[in-house]
């Protein structure tokens, strides 16, 4: 099992084209993410992680965002779904890197 990150950050909708929702990883665990994965981030500098959002688990990856200076889960639209959760709303979301 590998590094485990929990957090509750604000479910975000991205303003350009797609209907894409993100979650915002706070500062201080994007540093340590950012650490533990230096040399072994894959394109775009991506971060392959399990992700679990209540009852739903998917496996994904965390985006470095220059704009924000963190990295951010892509959270698809049948978790979303799953969960009952839309834009503004706190979610509570634990992360495995998986390195």
């Amino acid at each position: 099992m590998g590094p485990t990150f929990t957090f509750t950050a604000a479910l975000w909708e991205y303003s350009g084209t797609g209907a894409w929702f993100f979650v915002s990883v706070p500062a201080d665990q994007a540093e340590d993410i950012r650490t533990l994965t230096d040399g072994r981030r894959g394109g775009f500098g991506s971060v392959k992680v399990a992700a679990a959002l209540n009852r739903s688990r998917w496996s994904t990856s965390l985006f470095p965002s220059s704009e924000e200076g963190t990295f951010v889960l892509p959270v698809k639209k049948a978790i979303r779904q799953a969960e009952g959760v839309g834009a503004g709303d706190p979610v509570t979301i634990v992360l495995e890197l998986l390195l």
